[in-house]
């Protein structure tokens, strides 16, 4: 490759004949790659001459820490639009759809699609990928299909992935291999209780898995006016450059802010100012994909957090919003890994986890499926999540002396009041205020708006 040759003339200087210095400049008849630097940034352009040696195996894909975005070239988008309309096609769920803008964004960077079987069992027995070196990838992303569509499909060499009848990916080289349920449930929630609302999805979807390289025709849009959120890991890099962030930490979110949540967030920010850093930037990173019927919808939680904002709770000049798009899990410790490691593809450098992070109750107990602390205690142990640090949890309560949310003191155990979930939400339905301090006025207005509208429609 001429770019490599040129590379090893500069090793020795002494060479006649270097393009562009002693020797005419002549443009190449096939380039494999044009850099438009007149519209292109240096680190754009950087990373596409990365990207090219990558795809060609000169460079290793884990030797260079950046994100891997599966979409369609502009300059081959037409040629792979034209050649998806005539494969053979599998239609997918909206879960399925998630998954393919997890993996086209690069959140699951160094996959290159719905995994194999190889990249599978190395996650789901190590909770890493091992091709190149150590990459923690705690869950595994994987494509169900049915008997019948495998019999269709297999020994084609692509197909086209639809959703609502719409050609939205192609998948090469797939693989298929046998979706042992069963196994992946005790592997990745350590049960198998049918009625953990994942894990239902998961004995009702197909009884193979298709791996392959995914081609991704367009960004995934949901038309839902949250669009201009879902900031892809490298939007989210730039958008941090350009706030000349010296810090990011990150928080994982599924539930609406209350004061207890923004004083970690702010006394994280306070430790990081105390360390040097002049200007940390918080990503308020709530999770935009399934969640179970009882979590509040993401157009309701972003509107909620709208309004912490608005009464800077939060400071807006330091804080960005973004959504998530991953589906939840509810895998507790091992999910926990998958939410920290795709916020470091992300740019950020600090993880705030907090108490039974990526847990619930037990469908049939109701008690902690997940012991609270062990999320906390694996990230802070979990291989390849060396370039992140984690900022552990601090317990916060309603400090009844104060009138504010505060770190809960044993000491004092008397002035403190653990708001719980359920009360939160009986006194929302009924439309009556919680104690002072506990959560913005306007945010709280529309947790009450949302829950009195299950009401009217109950």
């Amino acid at each position: 490759m001429a770019w490599l040759s040129r590379v090893r003339v500069l090793r020795a200087p002494g060479q006649p004949g270097f393009t562009g210095i002693d020797s005419e400049y002549e443009k190449p008849e096939a380039p494999e790659l044009v850099l438009k630097t007149n519209v292109a940034s240096v680190s754009e352009c950087i990373q596409q001459v990365v990207e090219l040696l990558q795809a060609q195996n000169i460079v290793p894909w884990g030797s260079i820490k950046d994100v891997l975005e599966l979409f369609v070239p502009e300059n081959k988008l037409s040629s792979v639009r034209a050649e998806a309309e005539k494969l053979p096609s599998v239609e997918i769920t909206k879960l399925d759809l998630q998954w393919v803008q997890v993996l086209s964004e690069g959140w699951a960077t160094p996959l290159k699609g719905f995994m194999r079987e190889a990249e599978y069992l190395q996650v789901l027995h190590f909770g890493t990928l091992l091709n190149d070196g150590v990459v923690n990838l705690s869950i595994p992303i994987v494509l169900p299909v049915s008997e019948e569509d495998k019999q269709r499909l297999e020994g084609c060499e692509a197909l086209a992935l639809s959703f609502q009848g719409h050609r939205v990916a192609v998948l090469r080289s797939p693989e298929f291999f046998q979706h042992r349920k069963e196994e992946r449930c005790a592997r990745v929630w350590g049960t198998t209780c049918p009625r953990h609302p994942h894990i239902q999805m998961v004995m009702e979807s197909g009884d193979w898995l298709v791996g392959g390289d995914l081609l991704v025709l367009e960004k995934i849009k949901w038309n839902d006016g949250l669009d201009q959120y879902r900031l892809t890991p490298r939007a989210l890099k730039q958008k941090f450059r350009e706030m000349n962030a010296d810090a990011v930490f990150a928080f994982q979110l599924r539930n609406p802010v209350h004061n207890g949540h923004a004083l970690l967030m702010q006394d994280t920010r306070r430790q990081l100012l105390q360390r040097g850093y002049k200007n940390p930037v918080l990503l308020l990173h709530p999770l935009g994909g399934w969640t179970k019927d009882d979590d509040v919808p993401l157009e309701w939680r972003m509107k909620q957090h709208a309004a912490v904002l608005e009464e800077q709770v939060l400071d807006p000049k330091s804080t960005v919003v973004a959504i998530f798009p991953s589906p939840m899990l509810y895998a507790g410790p091992t999910e926990v890994q998958w939410h920290c490691r795709a916020r470091m593809m992300a740019g950020a450098n600090f993880y705030i986890v907090g108490r039974d992070p990526a847990g619930m109750p037990h469908p049939d107990t109701k008690k902690d499926l997940y012991e609270p602390t062990h999320g906390g205690k694996v990230l802070s142990m979990a291989p390849g999540l060396t370039s992140v640090e984690i900022i552990p949890f601090r317990v916060a309560a309603y400090n009844k002396l104060k009138r504010a949310m505060d770190f809960y003191d044993p000491k004092r155990h008397d002035d403190f009041d653990f708001i719980s979930g359920t009360r939160m939400r009986k006194l929302a339905r009924e439309g009556e205020n919680p104690p002072d301090g506990f959560m913005a006025p306007k945010a709280w207005k529309v947790l009450t708006t949302y829950y009195q509208s299950l009401e009217k429609k109950n």
